[in-house]
């Protein structure tokens, strides 16, 4: 297929370098159209991919926003700037447009104080007990950020760096964000030169889907997750929201929040969300000793898996209010389901709003946390030679 720049006329900018279209043309006959002018794709487009500048970081380096759009008008809105997902907004049962995540409005929010905000986060995804591990008998000190453990990578994980963008194109599945980024060795403590490609693609069915690879010249660990605050009704508490996980076990963890090494069974805990189940139903219930030290749910829940790296149904979210659904797909072994819990109202995020405990959850398909020190938990060694694969779909519907 093709591809073109095209500028919108009743928004055309005095600075040709900060906002661009990148649309596919299917036929000569939407090619000549498009050469006479047009600010609407064809219905035979797959939508567009929109460009803008979004500051620069305190070291100078400039930070773009791409906001891919479908053909259906679902927008994902992705910043250079630890891959984040700033901003992404579905249709709900009245057709109006919710942007379903938190953040802020400026890169300045992202930088001075961020929960990891909508990021990509890697080298390695959740908690390592005491920031060590060892491998092929040699230990590796990590950067301790999650006293007195690591966590989601380090002081500067892969949600603090500015990645690369590799390709920005709408294709046969939709708009579509490559990214890439290298994690030098010794990157807060990690061994190996780790090359990182994270692909996100907004498709026909209102489905983010986020594909990572990676590879390394040296035996290391990897484990790379996304971290999205969602709320399916656009603002207050998440109680209400209705959740199914499809897990029979969950890891539990100590009052630091690092797995005990065991697989405990849902059923009969507050932790059971075989069948749909409101996040406030059992949230409160702190004679539970799992509930009592995350305060609320911050847990990894082992997925019943057909197949070891298959991509299959982990979770599903419903909101009553808006009618809007998730469904959330993965190759990984686990999710980790968080509920919001440290948000204190100390931050203030898009268009003025607050954010307080419980406002948002989130779904992060990984593998288990602590795994380089679990030997019985699936590995995440990742060797020269080998391919780290993980995907990852949200897909949107209403009900």
């Amino acid at each position: 297929m093709g591809r073109m720049l095209i500028m919108g006329r009743n928004n055309f900018p005095t600075n040709m370098n900060k906002i661009i279209q990148l649309i596919t043309i299917t036929s000569l006959g939407c090619f000549a159209a498009c050469l006479a002018g047009c600010d609407t794709m064809s219905n035979t487009s797959k939508g567009t991919i929109t460009k803008a500048d979004f500051g620069k970081t305190p070291e100078g380096t400039p930070v773009e926003l791409y906001t891919l759009r479908n053909a259906r008008g679902m927008e994902a809105t992705i910043m250079t700037y630890g891959g984040i997902v700033t901003s992404l907004k579905v249709p709900d049962k009245n057709g109006k447009f919710d942007d379903v995540v938190l953040g802020y409005d400026n890169l300045d929010g992202y930088i001075k104080s961020s929960p990891y905000f909508g990021a990509l986060i890697g080298r390695y995804g959740n908690r390592i007990a005491k920031g060590k591990f060892s491998l092929d008998g040699q230990t590796y000190t990590l950067a301790v950020n999650n006293a007195p453990n690591s966590l989601h990578g380090g002081v500067k994980g892969f949600d603090k760096v500015v990645w690369k963008v590799e390709e920005a194109e709408v294709g046969e599945h939709g708009p579509k964000l490559e990214l890439t980024y290298l994690s030098k060795d010794g990157e807060e403590g990690y061994p190996g030169n780790l090359k990182v490609k994270a692909t996100y693609t907004l498709t026909e069915d209102n489905a983010l889907q986020l594909k990572f690879k990676a590879t390394t010249d040296k035996a290391t660990v990897c484990n790379l997750t996304h971290h999205s605050y969602f709320n399916l009704a656009g603002g207050g508490d998440v109680l209400g929201h209705v959740v199914q996980i499809n897990a029979d076990t969950f890891t539990p963890v100590d009052s630091g929040l690092i797995p005990t090494g065991e697989l405990l069974p849902v059923a009969g805990t507050p932790f059971d969300f075989r069948t749909p189940t409101a996040i406030g139903a059992h949230i409160n219930e702190t004679n539970n000793e799992q509930i009592k030290f995350a305060g609320g749910y911050d847990d990894n829940w082992v997925l019943n898996k057909k197949s070891a790296g298959g991509l299959e149904l982990a979770a599903r979210v419903s909101e009553p209010t808006s009618g809007i659904t998730m469904e959330v797909w993965t190759t990984s072994p686990g999710i980790q389901f968080y509920t919001g819990n440290f948000l204190d109202g100390t931050i203030t995020g898009k268009s003025g709003r607050v954010y307080q405990a419980r406002n948002a959850f989130c779904m992060e398909p990984q593998h288990f946390p602590d795994s380089p020190n679990h030997p019985a938990f699936p590995t995440t060694e990742l060797k020269p030679g080998e391919t780290y694969k993980n995907t990852i779909i949200y897909k949107f519907a209403t009900e």
